[in-house]
């Protein structure tokens, strides 16, 4: 049987599951698989990924989307009843490189670096009075046709007005550095505090410094709080349901035009 490197990986998840006591070892050395190759995680780039895994992927968008608290369990049976033989690492990887975390309290939601200062949530059961008070930002996953890239926004907590955006094929911080000084440089007053997750992205020193620069308080979510960020999550369920669900982008570029003429849409 002559299979690639990816049929092999799926074989070796599919006998792990219904043979545990066969070793990940084994059953490498029966197929002639390096255990290297089966714990490698190439990066989904427009154009690399299977058939199988782009409609997999497309199906746990919109279902994260209609039921954001079902975790990897979930999400595998929900599959399942769809059709698809898979199992939870399968789902586990794929949720992952998506950037999709199930809303509910539990350990290790968010990837906060080590090395990072994570900085106290500051808003719980403070009142939301004025446009400027609290500012936002947050990542979410864009599908394209073969692929799909990132979007980060900063909004307004009290008008709910999204400040800046903008598209990436990585999580890089840079883009998010990017969305921020447009941000402060749109013309609008500075706020008096800053809100995000604990992502590396988040609170990286280049993104902190230029937040204390302007003399703004940092205001991080708790590890399992992940509705403190409510206000995005209900912006990403727009922009899915309102622009995304509803296209089909061919790439980057012909996301990035149709984001910009929904957010004007959705603005004003």
């Amino acid at each position: 049987m002559d299979l690639s490197v990816e049929g092999k990986r799926a074989l070796v998840e599919r006998v792990e599951e219904e043979h545990p006591h066969i070793s990940i070892r084994r059953q490498c050395h029966l197929l002639g698989l390096h255990r290297s190759n089966f714990y490698y995680e190439p990066a989904l780039e427009e154009g690399q990924e299977s058939e199988e895994n782009r409609v997999m992927i497309r199906l746990l968008d919109e279902q994260y989307t209609q039921t954001p608290f079902y975790g990897v369990r979930r999400m595998t049976e929900w599959l399942r009843q769809q059709g698809h033989e898979v199992n939870p690492k399968r789902v586990r990887r794929l949720l992952r490189k998506m950037g999709l975390w199930a809303i509910y309290p539990g350990p290790s939601t968010s990837k906060a670096s080590p090395l990072h200062r994570i900085y106290p949530y500051l808003l719980r059961g403070v009142p939301i009075r004025s446009v400027n008070q609290v500012w936002s930002s947050d990542i979410t996953y864009i599908r394209l046709h073969r692929g799909f890239c990132y979007l980060v926004a900063v909004i307004d907590w009290f008008s709910r007005y999204v400040l800046s955006w903008e598209v990436a094929t990585s999580l890089e911080a840079s883009f998010c550095l990017v969305a921020l000084d447009r941000a402060l440089t749109s013309g609008s007053d500075k706020p008096q505090v800053f809100n995000s997750d604990q992502g590396v992205q988040f609170t990286s020193l280049d993104f902190t410094s230029r937040l204390l620069a302007e003399d703004i308080s940092i205001s991080m979510d708790g590890r399992v709080r992940a509705l403190d960020n409510v206000f995005v999550e209900r912006l990403w369920r727009s922009v899915k349901q309102e622009e995304v669900y509803i296209r089909d982008y061919r790439d980057t570029e012909e996301a990035a035009k149709g984001l910009g003429n929904y957010f004007d849409f959705y603005n004003h």
